[in-house]
């Protein structure tokens, strides 16, 4: 009995001792092929230090969703547990805000006004068709602020499935993007270069506004390059990144030592620039044609030196955006969506952070891009469709072409470069050159930096409507939205990224949905097998069992 005694009291305390050892040492596991529930060390680094909660309301909640968005659903939630398990003060609520029907039109109409739009899905499940209506949508508090964060990222073209799994991919990013924003203070200085007729802050204005959630921004002008040209480097090398939207003055010999200096003391720089002087706008007039010729902006040599030329060449695309005109005359008039080949959709299929899993890019009047042979590394972010010409300057443009049939065959010039990444040591544009004044601690290396060029203006360009700027990328004549605000966002964030967080824009994740059409043909089938099966299994071993026994019992 003693002995008996012994082992349960050496049970009892082995089994306090694991309880105890499983409450202090807590580990998670990750068994998945892809990591998807292991955090990005940079996503990690955002959350560790954080002593105040952050409380996440998710609105992905509903009992109608279609099979991919409860995926999407669940793969939220599991994401949110997994920053939770890093730090408690991630604290997170799933709420359906059309759950009342007696505050449902209230809740839509409030959400709609805080930037948070409902979706509308088509559900296809058991062979029925059905719509639904979601708010794939979080907002995140902390300390009296609160962000937005989007749960579906958008892609022209894509099913529904396709959606959910680009959504997937990007929720990492999404969520640590929102408690980045929420928690880390701006710090880095961006200048947005005046004094070469750059767009005004009108066209750029959407843009702006997004970046400032981020970074401090402020205008520079050149123009005090010619009276003071070392004040105006000292100046100019407090800010972290310049951007140069859509140039159309050209720039002097003075002003490009400044920003070739800048860059060989480590700045980093966006520049969109346009090699062809053409505008839609210059378009809609009685002729309806203009003629496109070649922009001087005296860049050439600064560009090539760095590894890259932009020709003056017009990207002609039969993979496009539309142009909508309004055709017929008087009250018959009508506006109608036409090809239009000088407004090519740009894309990528590198897993570069900048433009992996991107929306395509909408470009105007485009110009080609040649990567040079030199010491830069240069990674191609946008491309044209295979279907693309390139036409020269001086040409006729004329609004009589959405009339005509486009010969495919003439689009024989394959995919063309439209926007490229240059990093690594820079050489001086100047280097054993005369300079243009006199600079004391002139650079002929640069020290590790990086440039991106894309070759149109226009990528930044927003619509303005009775003098209020539309948001970057849509088209409100279509109702598309195009990926040009996330592009550049990303292309900055790149740029400037000091803790890692675009790396996580990398990260692939591999989504496995059922087919709903196979399930709805073959739902009767696997119902038989599922439950009759066993049944009859069952009732067959039990008849041989009977007869078994009964045979071997039998006197």
């Amino acid at each position: 009995m003693t002995k008996y005694l012994k082992h349960i009291v050496i049970l009892i305390a082995a089994l306090v001792a694991v309880n105890f050892l499983g409450h202090k040492v807590y580990k998670r596991f990750d068994l998945t092929s892809d990591k998807r529930y292991t955090l990005s060390e940079s996503a990690v680094n955002i959350i560790k230090d954080i002593e105040s909660p952050i409380v996440v309301d998710v609105f992905l909640e509903g009992e109608d969703f279609p099979s991919e968005f409860r995926r999407l659903q669940k793969e939220t939630q599991q994401l949110l547990e997994e920053f939770a398990a890093q730090n408690k003060n991630i604290v997170f609520d799933f709420i359906n805000p059309l759950e009342e029907e007696s505050t449902k039109e209230q809740n839509i109409q409030q959400l709609t006004q805080r930037g948070l739009t409902p979706m509308q899905l088509s559900v296809q499940e058991s062979g029925k068709s059905s719509l639904a209506v979601i708010f794939p949508w979080a907002l995140a508090s902390y300390n009296g602020q609160t962000v937005i964060i989007p749960l579906v990222k958008n892609k022209i073209g894509a099913s529904q499935q396709e959606l959910v799994t680009n959504s997937v991919q990007h929720l990492e990013y999404a969520f640590a993007d929102g408690f980045n924003k929420l928690t880390k203070p701006k710090h880095q200085k961006i200048a947005i270069l005046k004094g070469n007729k750059q767009l005004e802050d009108k066209y750029i204005a959407d843009f702006l506004k997004k970046l400032g959630e981020y970074y401090f921004i402020a205008p520079f002008t050149l123009d005090s390059v010619a009276s003071n040209p070392q004040n105006a480097l000292k100046e100019i090398e407090t800010y972290d990144l310049v951007i140069s939207a859509k140039p159309t003055e050209a720039f002097t010999e003075e002003e490009k030592l400044v920003l070739d200096q800048y860059t060989m003391n480590g700045g980093k720089s966006l520049w969109l620039i346009d090699a062809v002087i053409m505008e839609k706008d210059s378009l809609y007039n009685a002729s309806g044609k203009n003629y496109a010729v070649t922009r001087d902006l005296n860049l050439t040599d600064f560009f090539f030196k760095y590894g890259v030329r932009i020709n003056p060449v017009m990207v002609s695309s039969l993979y496009s955006a539309p142009i909508t005109l309004a055709m017929g005359s008087g009250s018959e008039s009508q506006f109608q969506h036409l090809k239009w080949p000088y407004s090519p959709l740009a894309g990528s299929s590198s897993n570069h952070p900048i433009v992996n899993n991107l929306n395509l890019v909408k470009f105007d009047f485009a110009n080609q891009i040649d990567t040079l042979k030199n010491q830069v590394k240069k990674t191609i972010l946008l491309k044209s469709a295979p279907l693309t010409k390139l036409e020269g300057t001086p040409r006729e443009v004329s609004l009589d072409i959405v009339t005509k049939e486009q010969n495919p065959q003439l689009f024989n010039k394959g995919n063309q470069t439209l926007a490229v990444l240059l990093e690594g040591e820079f050489s001086s544009v100047y280097s054993n050159r005369i300079k243009p004044f006199k600079l004391s601690g002139v650079e002929d290396k640069s020290e590790p930096t990086k440039m991106i060029v894309v070759a149109d203006g226009d990528v930044i360009k927003n619509d303005v409507v009775r003098n209020t700027p539309q948001e970057l990328g849509f088209d409100r004549w279509t109702g598309q939205l195009y990926g040009n605000k996330e592009f550049l966002l990303n292309a900055v964030n790149y740029l400037l990224d000091d803790n890692g967080l675009i790396n996580i824009r990398s990260k692939e994740i591999a989504v496995a949905f059922l087919n709903q059409e196979k399930i709805a043909d073959e739902k009767t089938k696997w119902q038989l097998i599922n439950i009759a099966l066993p049944l009859v299994l069952l009732g067959l071993f039990g008849l041989v069992f009977n007869y078994i026994r009964r045979k071997k019992f039998a006197c």
